[in-house]
Order: C-alpha cells, then structure tokens, then sequence
C-alpha cells in the first residue's frame, strides 16, 4: 500500500466510449491524479461508482497511487507487486547512480506486467511495459500528464497487480522468474538479460523482507532455465586489420551539415581509433585526457584508464542533468584503474588529435564540438553509419561486418586472442574476466582453426588408404 493518501477526491459522471470492448468508464480523481476503470455495461459502472462514492461521503481516505479508498486496497490485497517496485524505486532513487536507477526501472518494468492477475481483457504487454519504465516507476515522471489511453492502461495495472504475498506461492515465483525468460513481443531474451532480471527481482524481494512485507526472499536460490538466444560476438562483425584500417580512413571524409562540422569524421578518428587498436568501450574513450596518454616518439604507448563517460538515456535518470558525472571503470571499484599498452599505429593517431585539436579545458581527449560534453551516441554512431557506405563494398555494407562502432572493440579482441596473447593477458586488457572473455568471444577464436583442419586431413587421408 502506498504512503500517500488524501481526502481530497472529485467524481465525474460515467463516460460511455462507442466501439470499444468496455465502453463504460468510471472517473475520479485523488489530490489532482486522475483515474479511471472501464466495464462492459452501464450496471457494473455504476456499481463500482457508488462503492467509490460511498466510500467519500463516510471520510474514508483514498490511496493517491491506485486512486482506491483504503478499505478497498486491503480488500484487494496489503501491496501489490506494482506498489512494492514503486516503493522500492523510491528508496533507491536519492542515493542511486543514473546506470543503476534505470537498470532499476528497465528490469523491473519487465516482471511488473508478468506478475498478474489472468485477464482477457489486458492491455498488450508492450504497452504495460512502456507505461511503467516511463512513467509510473520513475519518480520525476509519475505526475506527468497521461493520454486517457495511457490513464486506462495505468488504472488496469494497478487493479490487476498481483499480492506481494503471493510471491511466497512456489508455483507464482517459479512462474515469473520463467516468463522472465521471455521479451514483451514473446521473442526469448539472451541468458544475461534473463540475469539481469532475475538479480533486480532478487533485490527487489530483498528490500521486501526489510521493510517486513515478506518473511524470508523466495528468489533466493531459484533459477530456471530459458530459452536461451546466442549472446556470444558474431563473427560475421568482426573486422580484419586491412578492413579496419581501411575504415578509419574512410572516417576522415565525413562531414557534417553545419560550417563548424566539416571535420567531424577527422575529429572523431582517433576515438574509433581507440576502439580497435586499445579495445576500448566508447565510455572509456570518452573519459581519457591527456594525462591518461603515455605516447612516445617511437614504439608502444600506454593508456592508463581511471573512468567512463557512458551516457544514460531519460534526463530523469540523470536528475535532468545532461552529462551526469563520470563513473568508475565497469565492475571496478571507483579508485581501480586498468594500463592498456598501444601499438606504434594508435600512438601516431593519437599524437596527431592532439596537434590537430588540443584537448578540452579539463584535458578530455574528444569533447563534443559544441558544447564541450560527452559526444552523443547518436552522433558518433552516425558518423560511423556514414563511413561505412564510404569505406565498404554494397556487399560487406549490408552484412554484419563492423555494424556499430562497439563491433570495432570486438575486432581488438578477438585478433588479440587470434594472436595467440594468453587469454589472461586480454582480458586484463579489455576490463573482462576471463570466463566472460571466452564465453563472448569463443566463436571468433579461428586462428588455430587452419592448423586443426590440417589434422583431420591427415585423418581422413589416413582412411582412404
């Protein structure tokens, strides 16, 4: 049940919608938030309005959440799953980083619409899903307007979301973590993604036991198997060097529209460029200055990385700000750096940027041209888009190969392990463990694979004598 409740409720007379399965809809409001449920006939319609009605007129507070007068939420359950992922939401917002906040959201946005009760009547799932990361588990965004399409999917979540307490039912907690397993269009996720699901549920539950919802967490040691999509890189992505080369030239001849972006593809060279020669993720690169950047005259250099500027999309994440504050390297404590040695090739690049264009105020190697922040996804993603259909065949520009510029990371690693560096030393490199390093990059590992066919030769010539 929620905190917030008022006395303070408005009714309006029924609606009647023609063409539609439940044409009649009750409406009301609490301290300013509108509701409204929907009914087959004028009868249940009413029903449902004189029980609200009655409620009002015996000073009986009403939820804001759900809109329902407290005898009613008890009725229908203490909490609903819907109200616990709001409170805990709540809980973690104030002290929570942006990535956090909206793995928060995103995850459970997903088993928020799986948890509830059978309907014929529900809305598409899709639509649950983008209501609730949009607007009803954010805190910046809950008391922002709705369309009355959007009010009558909040309104039949809300009724329709299932008890906290049934979470104890080993059938409905087996049940959810399984459908976890399965995207809003019924597509099967990838295992991480299932993982990630599972772990918000885990913490979610968690926070439920503190609070004194739940006596013990019913996900703890429950797992399930899924359907499982590949999560593995695809090998098709994956540039060779002459290719990769080929497309950091191709880079320099795109422009921009505007006077002041003319150069934007030479401007960005040297990020991409640390993408496959370091293995860098975007983030990472976008958090390097020149301090990080050991770059001699001759021979390797060294990046040393302490940060990433990843991006959050949704400002409400970001408590509006548009470049939230760089966040420690990916499953590092805050203080941890990583030293990624660079070949002679990156050096050169890279000395180059510096004489072109200098570094930002606070030393950052590739600010955005105009308002000195990180560079948007978009834009970085853009440019690559165009210098492939520079540097590519029509043939390669419709395959996989290189298709974002995180494939160019890939490419890094995948000729490193080719290369026959130990895998410890790559993924020491890369920021991995080497379970993961594996795990995601076992099909490109070819370079053996000449060798191997040269032994089953031998075999089979061996047979056919």
């Amino acid at each position: 049940m929620s905190d917030a409740t008022t006395y303070q409720v408005q009714f309006w007379k029924l609606r009647k919608s023609e063409g539609r399965r439940r044409p009649w809809s009750v409406r009301w409001k609490t301290a300013g938030r509108e509701h409204s449920e929907s009914y087959t006939t004028k009868a249940l319609a009413e029903s449902f309005r004189a029980e609200l009605v009655k409620a009002a007129r015996a000073g009986e507070r009403f939820e804001v959440a759900s809109g329902l007068p407290l005898s009613l939420v008890r009725k229908r359950g203490v909490q609903t799953f819907l109200e616990l992922a709001v409170s805990y939401v709540d809980h973690l917002w104030p002290t929570a980083p942006p990535n956090t906040r909206r793995a928060a959201v995103v995850n459970l946005a997903a088993a928020v619409p799986k948890f509830v009760t059978d309907s014929d009547q529900a809305p598409d799932e899709t639509e649950l899903q983008r209501l609730t990361s949009t607007h009803l588990l954010p805190p910046p965004r809950r008391d922002d307007p709705l369309t009355a399409e959007d009010r009558a999917v909040a309104s039949w979540l809300r009724r329709a979301s299932r008890p906290v307490s049934d979470l104890t039912d080993p059938l409905a907690i087996a049940g959810l973590l399984h459908d976890l397993g399965t995207a809003a269009n019924g597509r099967p996720v990838t295992s991480s993604t299932w993982d990630k699901r599972r772990a918000v549920l885990h913490r979610l539950a968690g926070y439920a036991v503190d609070r004194g919802v739940l006596v013990s967490n019913p996900v703890t040691g429950r797992r399930v198997m899924t359907s499982k999509a590949s999560e593995g890189v695809d090998p098709r992505v994956v540039v060779n060097p002459d290719q990769a080369r080929q497309l950091l030239a191709a880079v320099t001849y795109v422009s921009g529209h505007r006077r002041t972006e003319r150069d934007r593809g030479w401007r960005l060279r040297a990020f991409f460029a640390c993408l496959y020669y370091a293995g860098l993720r975007p983030g990472e690169a976008q958090h390097l200055r020149d301090t990080d950047a050991k770059l001699p005259a001759e021979g390797w250099g060294e990046l040393v990385l302490s940060g990433s500027r990843t991006g959050v999309s949704g400002e409400h994440y970001n408590d509006g700000l548009r470049d939230p504050d760089r966040r420690p390297l990916k499953r590092r404590r805050r203080e941890a750096v990583r030293r990624v040695p660079i070949p002679p090739a990156l050096v050169a690049i890279l000395r180059e940027h510096l004489d072109r264009y200098g570094t930002a105020p606070d030393g950052r190697l590739f600010p955005a041209l105009v308002t000195g922040e990180r560079i948007r996804e978009s834009v970085y993603t853009r440019t690559w888009k165009q210098a492939r259909e520079i540097g590519l065949s029509p043939a390669q520009q419709a395959s996989p190969l290189a298709a974002r510029p995180y494939d160019l990371r890939h490419a890094a690693l995948s000729s490193w392990l080719n290369a026959g560096v130990p895998p410890t030393e790559v993924a020491e490199r890369a920021g991995h463990s080497v379970k993961v390093l594996l795990s995601v990059y076992a099909a490109c590992l070819d370079g053996e694979r000449a060798a191997y066919n040269a032994r089953i030769q031998t075999l089979l010539d061996g047979e056919d004598r």
